[in-house]
């Protein structure tokens, strides 16, 4: 393997609990936009071979639109190597797939998400954002992720899915087991016989998570609904396949939206200008969400294996080789967006990655759109004076830019009522 270890550090968790390390992002996209980086210890999980990291923007979208480069199912997509026992099971999930296996699972299931079906949650959704926002307002202060934010995505994701209503918990808790396993307020390591922490996302661990889904998946076919499940389990899925679809969409759907939608506003109300101005002019609500999109992807990196040899901005890569990509560094790439650091309601064009790109573009963006759409009309319109009181507290994750508190205050406003 060739490269050299580089002083930069964007693999350690703990740098992403002081938010998105942009000074070092500019120096690699500027000096070494493919740097090898040191797996080494961290809060008790062994070092790993060490990877590449991809921080411009053009490498980036070129690596997650070359699947017969970069491959999804050699070694999965995170940067932490599997089990080798657990990867024929990782496999199973189409994040971790290639074509043309990918191509055959996404176009199974992605009937389920049709546009008809998404827009029939707008209403919902709104609903649902007045409701958890009369929570708070008469209270002219909240924690706005553990009051307010936290709940939305949980309770949409369940809806979708068709999960009653008295097992919604049940997303809460996969999502900070599997999420949240390097943060020390959500982690719960399990060892195995020789002391090794279990990886969360092994089979061992999302057993509880897997049986309910296969439960879930038969009383849908004993009574079938309009909903996501249902389709789910009627699309001629392997029981290894429906397993970790459910576990995709259970984690990603609901934490893709957990963490952009307070990260978002956590941007936004940090620009008191651009707030005004979105404010004034409601007609900027959905530009200004792709903005803050862009400035807080949700996702932090996504891991690929090289499948042979082969040259990236001028670096040799050898097969095998880990290439993991930064979200957030190439949404602020000079060379893409002009002035990145500036934050703009208007802008236009901005084709971010917040959302990943090439074959393994998030399947559920329609819906987290409207989410967010749906949430900041609802909350920013009726407390037009919300401002954060502290920084906020972030997820300790290599993965996703979680934030866990973040202190808000605004003017008490009345209850609206109509609760969904």
């Amino acid at each position: 393997m060739t490269g050299t270890r580089q002083r930069i550090d964007v693999f350690d968790p703990r740098v992403y609990a002081r938010g998105l390390p942009h000074d070092a992002y500019r120096t690699l996209r500027d000096e070494n936009p493919v740097a090898w980086q040191a797996e080494h210890e961290v809060g008790g999980w062994p070092a790993g071979p060490g990877f590449w990291a991809v921080t411009r923007y053009d490498d980036v979208v070129r690596v997650l639109r070359s699947p017969d480069e970069y491959s999804s199912w050699i070694g999965a997509t995170q940067i932490r190597d599997p089990d080798p026992e657990d990867l024929p099971f990782i496999r199973q999930m189409m994040l971790n797939m290639d074509p043309p296996a990918h191509r055959r699972l996404r176009r199974l299931v992605s009937g389920a998400f049709t546009p008809r079906r998404i827009e029939r949650f707008a209403a919902q959704a709104a609903g649902r954002a007045r409701a958890l926002v009369d929570r708070i307002a008469e209270r002219g202060e909240c924690d706005l992720p553990v009051d307010v934010t936290d709940d939305y995505p949980v309770r949409n994701l369940a809806d979708l899915l068709g999960i009653p209503p008295e097992d919604r918990e049940l997303i809460r808790e996969w999502t900070d087991r599997v999420i949240g396993y390097q943060d020390p307020e959500h982690a719960e390591t399990v060892r195995d016989a020789a002391g090794r922490p279990v990886d969360p996302r092994s089979p061992a661990r999302l057993a509880d998570m897997f049986e309910y889904a296969h439960r879930l998946a038969e009383r849908k076919r004993r009574d079938p609904a309009d909903d996501l499940m249902t389709a789910l389990a009627t699309a001629g899925l392997t029981g290894g396949e429906l397993s970790m679809f459910f576990f995709l969409l259970v984690i990603a759907g609901n934490d893709t939206v957990r963490a952009a939608l307070p990260g978002g506003l956590w941007t936004l109300l940090s620009h008191p200008a651009e707030h005004r101005r979105l404010l004034a002019d409601p007609g900027l609500l959905d530009t200004a969400v792709e903005e803050m999109l862009r400035r807080h992807p949700p996702v932090i990196g996504f891991r690929r294996t090289a499948v042979r040899d082969t040259v990236l901005a001028g670096r040799p890569i050898a097969a095998g080789d880990k290439v993991v990509v930064f979200h957030g560094s190439a949404n602020h790439d000079e060379r893409r967006f002009p002035d990145p650091m500036r934050f703009d309601v208007a802008r236009r064009p901005n084709d971010h990655v917040a959302f990943g790109d090439g074959p393994h573009v998030c399947l559920g963006v329609h819906f987290a759109r409207l989410q967010l759409r749906a949430f900041c009309a609802e909350l920013l319109w009726r407390l037009p004076d919300l401002e954060p009181v502290a920084e906020p507290t972030r997820l300790v994750s290599n993965f996703i830019a979680g934030i866990k508190h973040l202190p808000v205050r605004f003017t008490p406003a009345r209850r609206i009522g109509d609760a969904r």
